[in-house]
């Protein structure tokens, strides 16, 4: 197959195979789902948690093509928010779970003597585990992928990398964002200080609503105006976007339906099943919810974003990613309480108990240490060990530390995360209140203009 003007496939694209393959991989999922068929906890989940990392695909080159048709700003804004709709979806399913037995049982969620995990904890602990996987694994990822990258292709990938990666010799490998990418930052600051109050609540409520998603439309709507530009796009992404107007429309739109079915019939299942799986094995139903279930919508994203890092598109990765975690830390929290009160029937918001406070504690601190990193609009290997070694140790203190100690464990990480922060927005205060200025008021002409 030869190329043509009208973005027909190429010689030896494989391309189509891949958007197939993509979506052959959930069609196990749907039969079950669709037959009303059951065969064990475990393999339940498994499939469909393989069908929504299928659909996650879809629904991430759908959002890469459509970047070919709207500005630059909201394109980034809206494959974040696109990528993440899995996630969103998983964790409604466990909202609506708890908020139907929060009508049953009253704040604790759970009947009278009950030792489970109540639906309403793991509701948040779908939301804290996500945000803590795309920043303390995709975040570091891209930099540490693109450090080794640098080390294995020389000088050659060095140039290669452009403005978005450098590498000194005797010195770390740096990946740069873009003036423009101060506008997520700056966001994503506002909803992490704000969400810092979080922990000090009984639950979540309509007022969090109201504020986080606030936050989401304006952020939106600054990115909104940003100056359109030719995206750079790979694989199936470009593969659709290279089609003439009619058919690329026509192409993404069914992309974003396909994978939209997918997700809303597996979601539920998947979510039930990963319950049922912590039930019949004897593994913690928490621990599932919190880290399988997230790596399974989180996934695609973060893949695609390695790839991107390894051909060393670091500020395009990297700036997807950030504006990825300003959808979860706004748009996803405060839908919550949304999604809850419907189904519970109550505005008294999605109950927070001792344990997901220390839960929501340690994620917004982690998120104040990210922004912080990233004060100067760069990371360097160092910064990005310091978010994966710290994320990984949550998992070594827990599992060597007996019971008693694990809450202080989270309090003494929540206090590094937010120390370090403080030290390092102290230290670049000037780049800061550039940053905050850039955020929120430089037109995004003067922004482009510097990058």
């Amino acid at each position: 197959m030869a190329t043509t003007s009208a973005g027909t496939t190429r010689r030896g694209d494989r391309s189509p195979l891949l958007v197939a393959l993509a979506a052959a991989v959930a069609v196990p999922g749907l039969v079950l789902r669709i037959g009303g068929l059951h065969l064990s906890p475990p393999v339940d989940a498994l499939l469909f948690g393989v069908a929504i990392i299928g659909a996650a695909f879809l629904l991430s080159w759908a959002a890469e093509a459509a970047q070919v048709d709207i500005s630059a700003g909201l394109a980034i804004a809206l494959l974040a928010l696109v990528a993440v709709l899995p996630e969103y979806a998983v964790d409604f399913v466990f909202t609506i779970q708890g908020g139907n037995a929060y009508a049953q049982y009253g704040p604790t969620c759970l009947p009278p003597g009950s030792t489970e995990q109540s639906p309403c904890g793991l509701a948040l602990a779908n939301m804290t585990g996500a945000n803590r996987i795309l920043v303390g694994v995709g975040w570091a990822l891209v930099v540490l992928l693109a450090a080794v990258r640098l080390r294995r292709g020389g000088a050659d990938a060095g140039q290669a990398g452009g403005a978005g990666t450098s590498h000194e010799p005797g010195r770390p490998t740096t990946v740069t964002l873009l003036r423009t990418d101060s506008v997520p930052l700056v966001f994503l600051l506002i909803a992490t200080v704000y969400s810092l109050t979080l922990p000090l609540r009984t639950s979540i409520t309509m007022v969090d609503f109201v504020v986080l998603v606030g936050i989401f439309v304006a952020y939106s709507i600054r990115v909104a105006k940003a100056p359109a530009e030719d995206p750079d796009l790979i694989g199936p992404s470009a593969w659709v976007g290279r089609m003439d107007a009619p058919r690329r429309r026509t192409g993404y739109i069914g992309l974003f339906v396909v994978a939209a079915v997918i997700i809303v019939l597996c979601a539920e299942p998947f979510a039930e099943s990963l319950v049922e799986t912590g039930t019949e094995l004897g593994i913690s139903q928490f621990f599932l919810v919190q880290w399988l279930a997230p790596l399974a919508s989180e996934a695609p994203e973060l893949l695609v974003a390695g790839l991107y890092a390894w051909r060393l598109k670091t500020t395009d990765a990297l700036a997807t990613l950030v504006s990825s975690k300003v959808n979860q830390w706004s748009l996803l929290v405060g839908t919550l309480p949304l999604v809850f009160a419907l189904s519970a029937g109550s505005l008294n918001g999605l109950p927070v108990d001792a344990m997901q406070r220390e839960e929501l504690l340690i994620t917004a601190a982690q998120s104040l240490f990210a922004v912080s990193l990233l004060v100067t609009l760069s990371i360097n290997v160092v910064g990005a060990l310091s978010l994966l070694v710290l994320f990984i140790g949550q998992f070594v203190l827990a599992a060597t530390l007996p019971a008693p100690l694990q809450e202080l464990e989270l309090l003494i990480l929540s206090g590094i995360y937010v120390g370090a922060a403080i030290v390092l927005f102290v230290r670049h205060r000037h780049e800061f209140v550039r940053l905050l200025r850039d955020g929120l008021r430089t037109p995004y002409a003067d922004l482009t203009e510097a990058k």
